[in-house]
């Protein structure tokens, strides 16, 4: 079987924009796009990069993790279900590679969700950066609340973090605090994968 897709994230965002009374321009002009950008999003005709992502998610003062929230409900309720039909099945914390929500973004980045702990603000993610694909569509780079941990299994990877620029290769790992500008780019011929961690907390 393959990934299930993430349920909607423009409703997610639509939702979330609604429930704050702010109007589809209030919100572009905070993250810096254009209305219609923002409306495609919502509607489910554009796909956001993941600095639009973080700074849409931000703005509206929500995690990224709560967007994957919709379809965690349904599986639960189900999983609960299935253990009350049957009392020997164990609900546990494991997530096989056909469970797992996947959320494709713009500019060649897939995010598939590892597993989640209820009640945190956390993001664990497979990653996957296509050749050419970037974390922005604009070449700019991208700041957002909290820390992340990354750990690169194939490929390479650029990381653009302040005024310096590394090369990520197989086993290399990063951490750092989200606010400082940065930016991933894949300028290699093969994908660059990698497990990443990322907390909406900030370091004190």
């Amino acid at each position: 079987m393959s990934p299930a897709p993430v349920p909607p994230v423009g409703a997610r965002i639509r939702q979330a924009r609604l429930e704050r009374g702010l109007g589809l321009r209030a919100l572009a002009r905070e993250v810096g796009v254009s209305a219609s950008l923002v409306s495609q999003i919502e509607t489910g005709k554009s796909h956001p990069s993941v600095s639009t992502l973080y700074a849409i998610t931000t703005a509206l003062g929500i995690s990224v993790e709560s967007l994957f929230e919709v379809r965690e409900t349904a599986a639960v309720v189900h999983a609960l279900a299935a253990f009350a039909a049957d009392p020997g099945r164990r609900i546990g914390p494991l997530v096989t590679p056909s469970e797992r929500d996947v959320l494709e973004l713009d500019s060649g980045v897939v995010w598939e969700r590892l597993g989640h702990v209820p009640g945190t603000d956390v993001d664990f993610l497979l990653v996957t950066y296509r050749p050419g694909g970037s974390s922005s569509g604009s070449g700019g780079l991208m700041r957002h609340a909290g820390t992340e941990y990354g750990y690169l299994t194939s490929g390479e990877l650029v990381l653009t973090l302040g005024f310096d620029e590394q090369v990520l290769h197989p086993g290399d790992a990063v951490s750092f605090e989200s606010t400082t500008p940065h930016r991933y780019r894949n300028d290699g011929e093969e994908p660059a994968v990698g497990v990443w961690f990322v907390s909406s907390q900030t370091v004190q």
